[in-house]
């Protein structure tokens, strides 16, 4: 990385643009990234008007596109968060985990770094893919791309040890070409506030009160003039039976003659506002606030996620909450930022 030179990088499968807003908080420059979702990336030109977003599906970006996307720059790093249905049955079905259909698009990140050849890539998944198959579908991720000249490793990262409130593990893969050891971030936070043997302050995880205590109290249904912060519609009867849940309390409060038995019955709890949050995820309807008897607003779940008050979610309540759920979350992927600025820098 020469002097004064911004670290390039490319972002697949974007989604929003959570790791885009973790890697240019740390001065990253982004190249150019790439999502098909209409609404996602009306979102992600929103916030990014200034970017290069391709909108389209990867498997139509040819190799000319991407090239020509790239304009002659050379690509310090790819990264995305691929999109992965085949767990459940990959390995059960007489065929490997990359060579199912359904987890093509690992194929696609491999194909789009074997034309650019980045110094760094990464890809963010689910943590399931680190233990899938008893070890085989990590190996074969690893694999897939040390045959294309990387030295790869992989952990599982949980973002409330980087100052997320949230409770949110996911497996990182990295690899380079630098002839250099793969880093991860240290984590800057722990369950317990601590100091380390070499005096390095870890903090104490961050709590859902502390992210979202000082937004205006709604009723369900409710707006206000902060966007994005506005409660779902809630029915009586969700309202009622939510109404016995306590603090960090479950389902099993709510007496058995209206306890819901079937359907999503891991949810029906509340937010405990001295702990990190539960994993965000796509739909969140049925997981209250711990001081108000509503699901939390879109506002209060992009808090969470770490993503800033100027960041506008739109399209509509659901897809909102789906996009902000499918995230990395931004402090995270800056954590992840400030590791491999350093690796760059070692590169010199």
């Amino acid at each position: 990385m020469k002097k004064n030179k911004r670290p390039t990088f490319i972002d697949l499968f974007s989604g929003v643009g959570g790791i885009t807003s973790g890697f240019e908080r740390e001065g990253f420059e982004n190249v150019f990234s790439v999502d098909f979702d209409k609404t996602i990336c009306k979102t992600y030109k929103e916030n990014f008007p200034n970017h290069k977003l391709i909108e389209k599906d990867i498997h139509n970006l040819t190799e000319k596109e991407i090239l020509k996307s790239a304009k002659g720059k050379e690509i310090d790093l790819i990264i995305g968060g691929t999109p992965c249905q085949g767990f459940s049955m990959a390995g059960n079905i007489g065929r490997s985990f990359i060579d199912d259909p359904r987890n093509h698009l690992f194929k696609e990140f491999a194909r789009v770094v074997s034309i650019l050849k980045p110094k760094i890539f990464i890809i963010e998944n689910v943590a399931r893919a680190y233990t899938h198959n008893k070890g085989k579908t990590k190996q074969e991720i690893i694999d897939l791309f040390e045959g294309l000249g990387y030295k790869v490793n992989c952990k599982v990262l949980n973002s409330a040890n980087y100052g997320v409130p949230q409770i949110r593990n996911r497996v990182f893969f990295i690899g380079n070409k630098l002839n250099l050891p793969n880093k991860f971030p240290q984590k800057t936070h722990d369950k317990i506030a601590h100091m380390t043997l070499n005096g390095k302050k870890i903090k104490k995880w961050a709590t859902t009160k502390e992210a979202i205590d000082d937004l205006p109290n709604l009723s369900s249904g409710e707006t206000s003039l902060i966007t994005n912060h506005e409660a779902m519609k809630h029915s009586e009867q969700m309202l009622n039976k939510m109404a016995f849940v306590t603090n960090g309390g479950s389902r099993v409060q709510i007496p058995d003659e209206i306890r819901p038995k079937s359907g999503d019955v891991r949810k029906y709890i509340r937010y405990n506002p001295d702990k990190p949050s539960i994993c965000i995820t796509g739909d969140m309807r049925k997981v209250f606030h711990y001081s108000q008897n509503r699901a939390l607003s879109v506002r209060e779940l992009a808090r969470i996620q770490s993503f800033p008050d100027n960041f506008i979610f739109l399209g509509s309540k659901m897809s909102k909450q789906q996009q902000v759920g499918n995230a990395v979350p931004p402090l995270l992927a800056q954590a992840l930022a400030k590791t491999i600025k350093e690796v760059l820098k070692n590169a010199e």
